[in-house]
């Protein structure tokens, strides 16, 4: 039974989460040294390759591009956890809570799964392997955020919910002057304020910036992967790491949201 008691103390467990996010590291500012050195060297054909695959995650903004993930898996998984069959992503805002954490926790581990065998695969090249590695994890890190959008009743066919995708994106690679602005921004999602999320959009018409600063925000995470072979062992551990964070804050901060709709809903009873 969701009551309004329940709802709140959960409701306070994700402001706990939020207070205890803390900024990059002195280390992590250091790791960011490699990729100025990565583009000195890359040979300018995997340079245009970035830039293409860039360029696609642009489009993501715009219509989610070939970045979009598929409804249809995503509500089969959900049937799997639910007593009644789920047709379209309106109805998932009727489960439980409890039922939609669930399957943002299957979803966390399936694609931290995921990121291990890709990074993996990307760091037995070293340095070349890693300029690839970027824009992939960049994908895998947009579709994952999707997944939990639907896990928790949100269309990332709408306009409205990528950009919040993107800004729950921002959120994990920020520091902790960029966390606070993040969340203040995305209150707007919360207030449903219309202005204020509009004005949210005309901020991120400079998406590349976004990206850009993403990737420049791996961190030391990544740097032990530009050696070759010994890059096998640490994209995955760090492929793993990161999609795990990003999986968490996309839970934490959509979790919120049900929350805060799930007590409207029990207020007004």
């Amino acid at each position: 039974m969701e009551t309004k008691v329940w709802l709140e103390t959960e409701l306070k467990g994700i402001e706990s989460w939020e207070k205890d996010q803390k900024g990059i590291w002195f280390w992590e500012r250091i790791g960011r040294l490699p990729f100025k050195i990565l583009d000195k060297l890359t040979p300018n054909f995997i340079q245009k390759k970035i830039s293409v695959l860039l360029d696609e995650l642009g489009q993501f903004v715009q219509n989610g591009g070939q970045y979009l993930t598929q409804e249809k898996l995503i509500l089969a998984r959900i049937n799997k956890h639910s007593e009644n069959e789920i047709t379209a992503i309106s109805e998932i805002a009727t489960l439980p809570l409890m039922t939609m954490d669930q399957i943002g926790q299957d979803l966390k581990t399936n694609r931290s799964n995921l990121a291990t065998i890709q990074g993996a695969t990307t760091g037995v090249g070293g340095i070349f392997t890693l300029a690839i590695d970027i824009p992939v994890l960049l994908g895998l890190s947009l579709k994952t955020l999707q997944e939990i959008a639907i896990a928790y009743g949100y269309d990332p066919k709408d306009r409205e919910e990528r950009i919040f995708i993107l800004k729950c994106l921002q959120f994990v690679s920020a520091d902790i002057v960029g966390k606070q602005a993040i969340l203040n921004e995305l209150s707007s999602y919360y207030g449903q304020d219309k202005a204020a999320k509009s004005e949210m959009i005309s901020q991120l018409q400079g998406w590349r910036e976004v990206v850009y600063t993403y990737r420049d925000q791996f961190g030391w995470k990544k740097l032990l992967q530009m050696v070759p072979i010994a890059g096998i062992l640490f994209g995955a551990m760090t492929n793993r790491s990161m999609i795990h964070d990003i999986s968490e804050a996309g839970i934490m901060l959509y979790r919120k949201r049900r929350i805060l709709e799930k007590l409207d809903l029990v207020q007004s009873e």
